[in-house]
């Protein structure tokens, strides 16, 4: 063997030191607390995002509460989901938007965050692009939510009877997927970012790859809860306190230690509601 043969040099991507632990022997320079620093910052960002959320959504209830307390004596007028500021695609998509901020960000912050850790270390491009993305598949999947939800804030403020059924039959499909093979396949790599980003193949050092692997995720965190979301559909768009269950779940699903038993409490509870739906179709008025 020549001793003077040059040593071969061994590279791994950051996601492969971090999972190897090797990065625990080379992080404390400037570099890693500037990177710290950052995903620090990218945290605070998304969690004031998600309160933005919040906040655009409790106005907008608070809106609609009113308008339909004014509106509710008249004959035909619409109330409750019906009486949304206005029924146009653009406001639409701007507090849908804001709700998936609000329910969504919390539970997506761990992936962000080590995308950040990425980006601080050279190895991925700015956040930004990566959020991008994940935000365009929720954007997107807002145009089948507003086509069914234009078709139903009328019965629904008008309680017709087959909006009770209907929901019953999006809750009983629902607590089906919630213990499906394929919602815990994909809740298993959104409780795993880091094999998530060890299995994907684009180049995060580029803007466009960075802007897929988010929309990547954005399809992967839309697997897990594209029932849930059909369910605040059926349920009303915009009711707040479904917002907050469903964010709780999401939440408990994605972040918490116990969460396919959160998937699994819940789709009891559908299918317990879907089935004094059915008996009762009329009770829709009272949980939307």
């Amino acid at each position: 063997m020549n001793p003077r043969a040059p040593v071969p040099k061994v590279r791994a991507t950051f996601f492969e030191c971090l999972r190897g632990g090797r990065l625990l022997n080379t992080t404390l320079n400037t570099t890693t607390v500037q990177a710290r620093d950052r995903t620090a910052a990218i945290s605070g960002a998304l969690i004031a995002l998600a309160a933005v959320g919040w906040v655009w959504s409790i106005h907008e209830s608070g809106s609609m509460t009113m308008s339909g307390s004014m509106s509710g004596s008249m004959p035909g007028s619409m109330s409750g989901p019906a009486a949304m500021v206005s029924t146009a695609f653009a406001p639409f998509i701007l507090a849908w938007v804001a709700m998936m901020a609000a329910m969504m960000f919390p539970a997506v912050r761990p992936a962000v965050r080590l995308f950040g850790l990425a980006s601080g270390r050279g190895q991925a491009v700015a956040t930004p692009f990566f959020v991008s993305g994940y935000i365009a598949v929720w954007t997107l999947a807002g145009v089948p939510a507003y086509v069914a939800w234009k078709s139903l804030m009328g019965p629904l403020a008008d309680g017709r009877h087959w909006t009770g059924y209907l929901a019953g039959g999006v809750l009983t499909a629902c607590a089906l997927y919630q213990v499906s093979p394929l919602k815990q396949a994909c809740l298993k790599h959104c409780r795993s970012p880091m094999s998530f980003f060890l299995r994907q193949r684009y180049n995060l050092k580029r803007p466009d790859g960075a802007v897929r692997a988010g929309a990547l995720h954005g399809c992967v965190c839309l697997g897990c809860c594209w029932a849930e979301m059909a369910v605040l559909v059926a349920m009303g768009t915009m009711s707040l306190a479904w917002m907050v269950g469903l964010a709780v779940l999401i939440f408990a699903e994605k972040a918490s230690p116990f969460g396919r038993s959160a998937s699994a409490v819940s789709a009891l509870a559908m299918a317990g509601l879907a089935a004094v739906l059915f008996a009762n179709p009329h009770f829709i008025v009272h949980i939307t």
